[in-house]
């Protein structure tokens, strides 16, 4: 199957005001205070949002669609593009969508109380606060973005450019390797992902006893959920970012998507018998394949 056919590239681009400002009357007091012989020696930068949340909140907010973003696609240029399977490509719209929405809306609650976050930042920066350093709402509102791109990925040799036909050739060899390259890489990561997490199921699963030989007591560890459920969620994932339709990595996840069956946190939790036979499972899995 042709990753043209099987993959969309998209961009997700968001942008969140810093809200941070060099004070350079505060950063030569600094300086000279300390004596310091360069002028690069220290720099003062205000939070001009002092004492307040709502900006931070936005920024955490854009910081978790960017996470959300990367586990929902594969890599592709080294920034900007990324690949997403058109079978995910519905549910992500649709999640990215909402994500969007809310971040919008986030932003408006931010604009209007822009003037009264102003006034609480004043109370909290003393002589630092200098109102020039604020610009005003609608030009604080452009600095927010929340962008979303998708464009189909380009075939092999799609290379368009009206130059000599030798520096064209030579163009299109370089667009070719290129392209492989950025191919080998999407469809290694899935591989990586997994290999990564039988590796940490495999140690979490691990018995250890105490330092202490006169008592060799098991060590207790703490167990969570998300256990089972990362790796739930990786086998749905894998169903998706098997672009190329290995067989391997099918079988891969079928393994795992079969260990999983009927496991149950709490019993992992309290049977050594239990730990040891998914351990088993996993760790056969981690020889049984190229990793």
């Amino acid at each position: 199957m042709s990753i043209t056919s099987s993959a969309v590239l998209v961009e997700m681009s968001i942008s969140v005001w810093t809200a941070n400002k060099t004070d350079k009357a505060a950063t030569n007091k600094v300086l000279a205070d300390n004596l310091a012989q360069a002028s690069d020696a220290a720099q003062v930068r205000k939070n001009l949002m002092a004492g307040t949340g709502l900006r931070k909140e936005i920024a955490d907010y854009a910081a978790q669609c960017r996470l959300w973003h990367n586990t929902r696609t594969l890599p592709w240029a080294d920034r900007g593009a990324r690949l997403l399977p058109t079978s995910l490509f519905l549910d992500y719209k649709q999640e990215a969508n909402k994500r969007r929405d809310m971040f919008n809306a986030m932003v408006d609650n931010f604009i209007d109380k822009y003037p009264a976050l102003v006034q609480t930042a004043h109370n909290y920066l003393g002589s630092l606060f200098d109102s020039a350093d604020y610009p005003d709402a609608d030009e604080v509102a452009n600095k927010f973005g929340y962008r979303l791109v998708f464009s189909p990925v380009p075939d092999a040799g799609d290379f368009r450019l009206d130059i000599a036909a030798q520096d064209m050739a030579e163009l299109r060899d370089q667009y070719d390797t290129q392209f492989n390259d950025r191919i080998a890489d999407a469809v290694r990561k899935p591989w990586n992902d997994l290999h990564k997490m039988l590796v940490g199921m495999s140690e979490k699963l691990t018995e250890e006893v105490s330092d202490d030989p006169e008592n060799p007591v098991p060590k207790k560890r703490l167990w969570h959920d998300t256990f089972i459920t990362n790796a739930q969620e990786m086998c749905a994932l894998l169903t998706h970012f098997n672009l190329t339709k290995d067989p391997q990595m099918e079988e891969a996840r079928r393994q795992l998507e079969r260990t999983l069956v009927g496991a149950d946190i709490d019993v992992i939790k309290g049977s050594p018998l239990a730990r040891s036979e998914m351990k088993g499972k996993v760790d056969a899995m981690l020889k049984q394949f190229e990793w």
